[in-house]
């Protein structure tokens, strides 16, 4: 393409870039607007007219460093093992938070009144796969409440990792925490313990996940909701 055909780039464009690095590049991972401005080259109304304010740019540029991560789990092919699937994604997560603490520590800062797009995406996701795990029979309890449950954990690991290295300087870990929250959260490959432990729940997670897909499968809109009701509190009974 000659380069006089090439598109110059737009100003939200090279706001939002410039804003990416120094916030990769700040001790603390905090910027100004008027940092931004100046290295952008822009004034202080077109950042506004944007973004709105600075949360709005924060979180703007969350979406913009996170969407090459969520570009990977869109394109990755699901295997038949979305067992093994979630155990990667766990993985991934954590090696990026490793890769981009700043931009990791802002996207999960209480501090955003407004989570971004990208959280949003990252869970629904994760939220499919284990869909495809409770139709299979693999999980112990409703996708939701096991959804809740790995990505609180894998979130307080990354945290972790990239917050207080000095403590936590094993990655290892990483990986126990896992093994250990998805020891709690799928069916056991092998015979262990008491069948009955898991296999009711499983068995009403499967179900649950199954008329999903079927769209209630011939039951009405009120027995959809009191099927579904009933077996949440199966899938998700304490034992």
């Amino acid at each position: 393409m000659p380069l006089d055909s090439v598109p110059p780039v737009s100003t939200r464009a090279r706001i939002l870039e410039v804003a990416a690095r120094l916030v990769a590049e700040s001790p603390d991972g905090d910027i100004s607007t008027r940092a931004v401005c100046e290295a952008a080259q822009v004034g202080a109304p077109a950042l506004y007219r944007h973004f709105g304010d600075k949360e709005g740019l924060l979180s703007a540029v969350v979406d913009h460093g996170f969407d090459a991560y969520l570009a990977a789990k869109r394109e990755r092919g699901e295997s038949t093992d979305p067992v093994e699937d979630l155990r990667n994604g766990w993985d991934s997560h954590v090696d990026f938070a490793l890769r981009n603490p700043n931009l990791y520590r802002l996207m999960n800062s209480p501090a955003m009144r407004t989570p971004p797009a990208a959280a949003f995406e990252s869970h629904r996701i994760l939220t499919r796969d284990l869909e495809r795990a409770a139709e299979q029979g693999k999980l112990r309890v409703a996708p939701e409440l096991a959804a809740q449950m790995i990505m609180s954990a894998t979130t307080g690991v990354a945290l972790m990792l990239v917050s207080r290295p000095a403590t936590f300087a094993d990655a290892g870990v990483s990986a126990r925490v896992r093994d250990a929250v998805h020891a709690a959260v799928f069916t056991p490959d092998v015979d262990a313990g008491d069948p009955a432990d898991y296999e009711v729940p499983s068995a009403a997670a499967r179900l649950r996940a199954l008329l999903g897909r079927s769209h209630g499968a011939g039951l009405s809109t009120a027995e959809s909701a009191l099927m579904n009701e009933w077996l949440n509190r199966v899938s998700n009974a304490e034992r």
